[in-house]
Parts: C-alpha cells; structure tokens; sequence
C-alpha cells in the first residue's frame, strides 16, 4: 500500500520535460465555484456581493484520499447605492479565494489564494422590465419589446500556491527489508524535496445575453498562463502546466413557478481533459418576494468518470446544495466502492429586492 502511494505520488505531481503532472482540483458542483472557473465571473451574481463555501471528499476510505475546500467572497465595486444591482451599464468587481487540497492520508497538501478584479460592460441595451410589482415567474406580464441586452466582461487574477509533502509518510523501494517498508531506512531519493511556493496569472472573456425570461453566458478562460515552475525534483524544466476552460449556462423561466437551470464546462491541463455537463429545475415553494424559497433538483454527467446527481434549496439569500457522485469508470470494479460527495453554501447580499432575477444556484 505504501508503495502504491509513492507511485501515486509520482505519477500526480511528476512528469517528463517540459511539464508537469500536476491538476488544479475540480468541482462536481463546478458552477457553484466561479472563481475556480474563470476570474471574468467575479462579482457577475444577482445580488451585491457573494459568499461561497465549497467542500469536497473524494474517493471516501480509510486513508480519505482527497479532501477539497474553498472560501471565496466577491462584491460588485463603485456602483451607486441603489437596491437594483442587475441592470448597470458598466460593472467592476473584485473578489478572493482561499483553497486547501490534501491528498493520500494527508502526506500531500496544497493551498492556494487568488485575488481577481473583473468589467463588465453593455454591449447593446435591453429594456429595463416594467415588473409590475411581480417577481420574474410572472415573465407573461413583462414588456420586453425592445430586444435582448448584451454585455462582455473581462477579468484578470493572480494566484498563490504552495504544495507540502510530508515524505516521513511515505515509503519508498529501498526500505523494504524483505518482509515490509521500515521508513527509518535511508530512502534513496536524496533528490526529492519541497516544492517552492508559487505566483500564476489568470485571465478570462465572458459574454452574456440577456432577453425575456432567458439568460445565457459563455466564457473562456486560462488559468497559470505564466507556468510557474512546480517541482519535487531539482529540475527547471518541470512546471505547472496551463489550465484552458470553456464553459457556458443557460437559464430560462418555463412556467410561473418553474425555471430551467443548465451548464457545462471543458477543461485541459497537462494532457488530461474532462466535460461536465447537465442542468436542473428550479420550483419556487413560497410567494415570498424578499425571502423566496427555491428547491433546486438536478443530473450533470462528468465525461468517463460519473452521473452527478444534484438537490439544492435556496431561501433568500442562503443557498445550500449537495452532490453525490455515482461512479462509472473502471474504478467501480475495485474491491472498494469509490465515494465522493459534495457540499456547497451561498450567502448573497446587499439587495432586498429579487425582483428581475432569473434564479441560478451559481449566480
């Protein structure tokens, strides 16, 4: 087991010349961690600022393997103090998050904090809806004759990012005495050491289109664009290798108490890629304009690797949703059922009135 833990190690964080191995952590819930997905999105939420809590257990075992979390907050920056921040002609945000990774029983652990600023401005103007005193499940009685609204953002983001590995809970080949792995033994690998800390750059487009009941935004973005070096080994060539994202969602308002929520996402980094994809449907409990209540219920499919299953209930401005990761890979075979569930908390802000709001779990 030791063993197999060193190689883990090695294939994960080391490679041949020119990269290295080593992935940012992802979401099943990508969407309800914008920052982690492209820093355009920053401060792009139907309220004045955001909170977001996210925690991630994978492959549950006796070692937990890999435990994921992040704090980000996010607030919409110099705009006038009025109740409705959905409509402005020019935004700018800001906003952070901090991140911890740890992996193999806690001998590999990684943390990382970003700071990100973003704008947003209108790119054809749309009619302000005349709402009637109605909340936006009401969309029939909305006068949206003028055309759709558009908008471009773009955002920019630095990261810090530092990654441990405790070797005293490793073992390696040359401390195996013919029975077992006596770490006390010399390992052989005088080469290995920590990583250095390290500085990336991020960046990132975002187009929205905006049109009675129905709102759609596609984005791009590059993540570490600058390839720090990352490396165990004493080698200039080895470094975090870029990560390239796509992604897009699309909601609209179906009936006068139901709305369609959906998303996807493409990601590539050091030679390895996945999609996401799938999409829910929001049911408003409650007629409560200033406290409405939500319940979100979904499927995304995470290309080669799980059916994701997704349940969500908002009231207000708190939001809570949980996923469940159904495994479809080759590792349902092992003799162990791999388990990997998810936790996210939103709490948005600075707005009373929801009035306008198409809801999303992710905005």
């Amino acid at each position: 087991m030791k063993k197999l833990k060193i190689i883990l190690v090695a294939f994960s964080l080391i490679s041949g010349p020119g990269k290295a191995k080593a992935q940012d952590p992802s979401f099943s819930q990508f969407f309800s961690s914008p920052l982690n997905v492209n820093p355009a999105l920053t401060a792009q939420i139907n309220s004045k600022w955001r909170a977001i809590s996210n925690y991630r257990s994978q492959w549950i075992g006796p070692n937990k393997p890999f435990n994921t979390g992040t704090l980000s907050f996010d607030s919409k920056i110099f705009q006038n103090l009025s109740e409705n921040y959905v409509d402005e002609i020019t935004r700018v945000g800001i906003g952070g998050m901090m991140l911890y990774d740890q992996s193999l029983g806690g001998a590999v652990k990684s943390s990382f904090a970003s700071l990100n600023i973003s704008g947003n401005i209108r790119l054809k103007e749309g009619v302000s809806p005349d709402w009637d005193g109605r909340r936006i499940r009401h969309i029939s009685k909305i006068r949206m004759d003028a055309g759709a609204e558009q908008r471009l953002g773009a955002g920019i983001g630095i990261s810090y990012g530092n990654r441990r590995i405790d070797f005293s809970k490793l073992t390696f080949e040359n401390q195996f005495n013919g029975i077992g792995f006596d770490a006390s033994l010399p390992s052989g690998e005088s080469g290995l050491s920590n990583m250095k800390p390290i500085i990336s750059a991020n960046a990132g487009l975002l187009y929205s289109y905006i049109n009675d009941g129905v709102n759609f935004d596609f984005g791009v973005a590059v993540y570490h664009f600058n390839k720090p070096k990352q490396t165990v080994l004493d080698n200039d060539k080895e470094f975090l290798a870029p990560r390239y994202v796509i992604h897009s969602n699309y909601e609209r308002v179906l009936t006068d108490q139901v709305v369609l929520n959906t998303n996807g996402i493409y990601q590539y980094q050091s030679g390895a890629s996945y999609f996401s994809l799938g999409g829910a449907l929001g049911y408003y409990l409650s007629n409560d304009e200033n406290f409405p209540q939500v319940v979100n219920a979904g499927l995304w499919y995470w290309s080669k690797n799980a059916i994701i299953p997704y349940i969500g209930y908002s009231y207000g401005n708190f939001q809570l949703g949980i996923t469940y990761d159904i495994t479809i890979s080759k590792l349902k075979e092992g003799p162990q059922r791999m388990q990997t569930f998810e936790l996210c908390l939103v709490i948005r802000g600075g707005s009373s009135d929801q009035s306008g709001i198409i809801p999303a779990p992710w905005k």
